[in-house]
């Protein structure tokens, strides 16, 4: 029996005993076994076409699924732990072990045996025996397989693989110099002047650093005190920090990450470009652009521009009077300089505590995050008829900070699913942002229920106290939680459209933002706003305030996504002619359409936009805002019944888990829409109401 802790793939991983020595190891035998695996199961297809026996969706689908699902769970632990623990010597195993890993899947991709296997289930005998779940799964394969390059001849295969190999790398190159560039920069601050403005948590939390950074004895009160660019540190810098000085410099870091020395991404940005480009090219598609959208709900590039522009016209004016109220604000205040971009945020802050009479900071003494969980998880129970419970010493996790959860049915304590929770920022080793990703798939072949990771950033503990979150924060938890809740209440027993898996892109975002809009139900809220200390509820009044400020800024909300969506489309799109610009030359002339103050012209955001140059959502991130039409109209479904009316809200959840939840990738998401909604197409009202762009009726 080895000692390689990866070699156990029965159960879940072992957090705790997995080491990156254990990866290249593991790894090689895993692909080591699929090679030889699926040389046997190309050669069962060939026969079975050979004899006219009829190949199943069981002998194709299930096998493929069945034959991948060790170095799938291998390489799916390696990909987790480089999000969460990474380290020099986790790099170098990923490097080692990704050339290898995408090869044997684009041989996978590019199977004859495979491809041929697949359109024989089309054939008219099989497909009117398959369930609508199952022909989704065999027509995105057949799609996917396109894709890899199945069509191509040896010649240009060749050189395809180079190509999808060569950007794979560049994208994990372009996250790790994210991580590094973010983590290289402090600011170490000793004089209690500098950090006049910054709340005591924000204080807390920057002696907290200095200490980690070797200052013994750092307070919040005598310092020093250590700012990063890791968002927890950033952010209340940016909106509480009275020097502008400062601020400038903190904004100007911010914005130029990944931009300069041996972390420069600019390069690794025009070569993924042309990457993309070309690849789409060889497949027979005008650009990148059109090739993402084929497996997306939007019907065209045309589509995602409309309702682009419709939003834009919605917004833009209110963004403009938004600025001009900041800066009158700001004048009044006896602030007589050009309002900057590093100025924004603190006096966006003065501004909304001057509106809404209440700061920030008030919230956070409300929102520990183990209340805050609770209600959460009250909700969950009270809308879809689950309970949760802590299931403390029944997995290995991979640092101190995570906690193992069960979902189990309300009725019968039968186990459905489980998630890991990993909290809070470790700028150290942990990326930023906050994301859900799977652990297990549900799958009927392989025996298995779903498990999830929901990762956030948010503000760690500091000292005795728990984590005081922000009421973003808790947004963000509620949002990731939305995404996990889709993977580990699927009802779709076939792995390649449980849960998450085989949904279009662009509804993926369904469920999380859905999820967000409960943190103003004032049932919700209450269920968990109590102070940390005193137990007692946020005072009504501040609740109000809260609910009173959601809209605050909307409109420069609202155009920030849609210019993030539109450089995103442009960028991809045979409209961008790398020869002729820039990608900054993209961004700033986008900007005058889509920003009420331009970027800087050193601004490099781009460099750290991993949506696009290192994630999913390359060509796909507009799905933002598409999918959050589709989620306001959902919730909408709610406020119709009657948020007060704990039968129809209760009668409502149940529906949103049996179609949206559960229908996972086996359904078009117009279908599961039609199916909670009673229509296919949502309405944008509900999300222009919402955001406050139009009155409520």
């Amino acid at each position: 029996m080895s000692s390689n802790p990866l070699f156990q793939k029965d159960a879940l991983p072992l957090f705790k005993d997995i080491k990156a020595e254990h990866m290249i190891p593991a790894l090689t035998a895993d692909i080591e076994a699929l090679t030889e695996g699926f040389k046997t199961f190309e050669s069962e297809l060939s026969s079975s076409s050979e004899s006219c026996a009829s190949n199943t969706f069981e002998s194709v689908i299930e096998r493929s699924e069945s034959l991948q699902y060790p170095l799938g769970f291998s390489w799916g632990v390696m990909g987790h732990l480089m999000g969460v623990q990474n380290s020099d010597e986790l790099r170098a195993a990923h490097s080692e072990m990704q050339p290898k890993v995408i090869e044997l899947y684009q041989k996978f991709g590019q199977s004859q045996a495979v491809y041929k296997a697949l359109t024989g289930l089309k054939q008219a005998s099989v497909w009117s025996g398959l369930d609508e779940a199952q022909r989704r799964i065999v027509d995105s394969s057949l799609r996917d397989m396109k894709h890899a390059g199945v069509g191509l001849s040896d010649t240009e295969r060749e050189k395809f693989n180079a190509l999808k190999l060569e950007a794979s790398e560049l994208g994990t190159k372009f996250s790790n110099n994210v991580l590094d560039s973010t983590k290289a920069f402090k600011v170490e601050l000793t004089n209690p002047s500098d950090v006049d403005g910054l709340p005591e948590s924000a204080k807390a939390a920057a002696a907290q650093q200095a200490e980690k950074n070797g200052h013994a004895g750092a307070t919040a009160e005598t310092g020093p005190w250590v700012i990063t660019l890791d968002m927890p540190s950033y952010l209340p810098a940016m909106q509480h920090l009275k020097s502008r000085e400062l601020r400038e410099r903190l904004y100007r870091a911010y914005v130029t990450r990944a931009s300069s020395g041996d972390h420069d991404n600019v390069p690794l940005i025009t070569r993924t470009l042309e990457i993309k480009k070309e690849l789409s090219s060889m497949l027979g598609y005008p650009d990148y652009a059109t090739m993402s959208l084929a497996s997306k709900m939007a019907p065209s590039a045309a589509s995602v521009t409309d309702l682009s522009e419709m939003l834009l016209a919605q917004a833009m004016p209110a963004a403009q009077k938004e600025m001009e109220e900041l800066r009158e604000f700001a004048r009044g205040r006896g602030f007589a300089e050009e309002l900057s971009l590093w100025d924004v945020p603190f006096w966006s802050e003065r501004l909304r505590e001057a509106s809404y009479e209440y700061e920030e900071e008030e919230l956070r003494a409300y929102f520990p995050l183990p209340s805050v969980l609770n209600g959460l998880f009250q909700l969950i129970e009270r809308l879809f008829d689950v309970k949760v419970v802590e299931a403390a010493g029944q997995a290995q996790v991979w640092h101190d900070d995570v906690t193992f959860w069960h979902i189990n049915d309300a009725a019968t304590g039968t186990h459905i699913a489980s998630f890991y929770l990993d909290p809070y920022s470790r700028p150290a080793e942990k990326r930023g942002g906050a994301w859900m990703d799977v652990c297990i798939n549900k799958s009927r072949v392989m025996d298995k229920k779903p498990t999830a990771y929901l990762t956030c950033n948010g503000t760690p503990p500091v000292g005795s106290k728990p984590s005081l979150m922000t009421f973003r924060e808790v947004e963000t938890l509620f949002h990731e939680t939305g995404h996990g809740l889709q993977h580990m209440l699927t009802q779709i027993p076939y792995g390649d459209a449980a849960g998450i898996n085989g949904v279009e892109w662009d509804a993926v975002e369904l469920p999380s933002q859905f999820m967000e809009n409960w943190c103003y139900d004032k049932p919700t809220l209450y269920s968990f706003a109590k102070h940390y200390e005193t137990g007692e509820p946020l005072p009504l009044d501040l609740f109000e305030k809260v609910k009173a400020a959601k809209n605050f800024q909307a409109g420069l909300g609202t155009i920030r996504q849609l210019f993030f969506g539109t450089m995103d489309m442009t960028l991809h799109s045979s409209a961008y002619d790398a020869s002729k610009q820039s990608i900054f030359d993209v961004q700033h002339e986008l900007a005058a359409r889509f920003t009420a103050i331009p970027p800087l012209p050193d601004d490099r955001f781009l460099c750290s936009f991993s949506h696009i140059f290192a994630g999913g959502y390359s060509a796909g991130y507009y799905s933002y805002k598409w999918a959050e039409v589709m989620s306001a109209d959902a919730f909408a479904a709610f406020e119709e019944v009657g948020l007060d009316n704990e039968d129809s809200v209760r009668a409502t959840g149940r529906r949103f888990r049996e179609t949206v939840l559960s229908m996972g990738g086996g359904k078009h998401p117009s279908d599961v829409f039609n199916a909670f909604r009673g229509r296919p197409e949502p309405s944008p009202e509900a999300l222009l109401r919402h955001t406050g762009l139009i009155a409520a009726k």
